[in-house]
């Protein structure tokens, strides 16, 4: 027989995967939704398998950047220095490649370390320091912006060969290209990142469904005390969701790099918050304890596929973005508020 307490636990457990599978339905239902309603309204522009790969394409680094913010919201936790952390590595990689006769290798080895020394440093303060998260993420974000004018304040494209070769290159997929216009067969491609991007999306996926770090991570966010009482490392588990962020920001910021192809102070400016509104539109709740790395990658399309339609609606202006993008946030952060309304009604009977 189980004790009271046992059941009790075991039915916030249940409750809390219910919790996860019901918020990533309802993320991949709306953007199926949004998408068929695109084709619909918006023309047969978003019929072509192209359009959806341009999104990929365009949003990559975004979809590595989420997914470390997830990883952190999950417990807890949050990072916005990911933004910051986007431009100086672009900065710091174009001025390696074009003025100190760097390569590849050298440029992905200083993203690898610009990643790893903010995840560490952040990881150190927050979990071990028991400083807030978004203090030391925001004087991080700081810290990286103005670091990445320090290294070079003018805005310039790398003419690297040896870059500009890899930046070029188009993994074509098979079977998904149109007939244009002038009525010539045209291939659908996706860049370098996107492999790169999905990769990490399976990776995290996997590490948080089926690894003991992966459990631990729901457990401290959903209950730090008790997953204490069951000899849980809290502060190691809150170090390594900051560092493991640290190291995407790391990767987000090359792939970011591998796309617009230069170095610039203003680039990814507002970045950070994307990822955070991807994360929750993907179903990861502030509070912690309920997240879902698929609902993630979802919720970056969303925001995205969002961002198209006002485009393509002729609605250039930046504050018609804004406020789409406030709506979907308002109407996801009230089904979690109802999600969560509904689970703490089931552990009352």
């Amino acid at each position: 027989m189980k004790t009271s307490n046992e059941k009790k636990s075991l039915l916030s457990k249940i409750a809390g995967m219910t919790d996860s599978n019901l918020l990533l339905t309802i993320t991949v239902v709306v953007f199926v939704l949004m998408y068929l309603g695109a084709i619909i309204f918006q023309g047969k522009g978003f019929l072509k398998p192209q359009t959806f790969f341009n999104i990929l394409n365009t949003n990559a680094y975004l979809i590595i950047l989420s997914c470390g913010l997830s990883l952190v919201m999950i417990t807890g936790g949050i990072d916005i220095s990911v933004g910051g952390v986007t431009a100086l590595v672009s900065m710091c990689c174009a001025v390696n490649l074009d003025y100190k006769n760097g390569n590849i290798f050298t440029a992905l080895l200083i993203a690898l370390l610009i990643g790893v020394a903010f995840g560490a440093v952040q990881g150190f303060l927050v979990a071990y320091l028991d400083i807030q998260p978004f203090i030391v993420t925001l004087a991080g974000m700081f810290f990286a912006r103005g670091m990445t004018t320090i290294v070079n304040s003018s805005p310039f494209n790398v003419a690297n060969e040896q870059f500009v070769k890899l930046k070029d290159t188009r993994i074509i997929v098979p079977f998904m290209g149109s007939v244009n216009k002038k009525g010539v067969y045209v291939d659908s491609y996706v860049e370098v990142g996107v492999i790169v991007a999905l990769a990490i999306v399976i990776l995290m996926f996997v590490m948080l469904k089926w690894t003991k770090l992966g459990r631990q991570f729901y457990a401290v966010g959903g209950n730090p005390q008790s997953a204490l009482m069951l000899g849980i490392n809290v502060k190691f588990t809150r170090f390594m969701s900051q560092f493991i962020c640290g190291i995407l920001g790391g990767i987000g910021g090359f792939v970011y790099f591998l796309h617009v192809g230069s170095g610039s102070p203003s680039h990814a400016a507002g970045a950070e918050m994307n990822a955070i509104a991807s994360s929750i539109i993907g179903g990861t709740m502030l509070t912690g304890g309920v997240g879902n790395i698929i609902g993630t990658l979802f919720g970056v399309l969303s925001l995205s596929t969002i961002q198209n339609i006002v485009s393509s609606a002729g609605l250039d202006q930046a504050w018609w973005t804004g406020i789409t993008i406030a709506a979907m946030l308002c109407l996801f952060l009230v089904i979690q508020s109802v999600v969560v309304a509904g689970k703490k009604k089931s552990l009352r009977k």
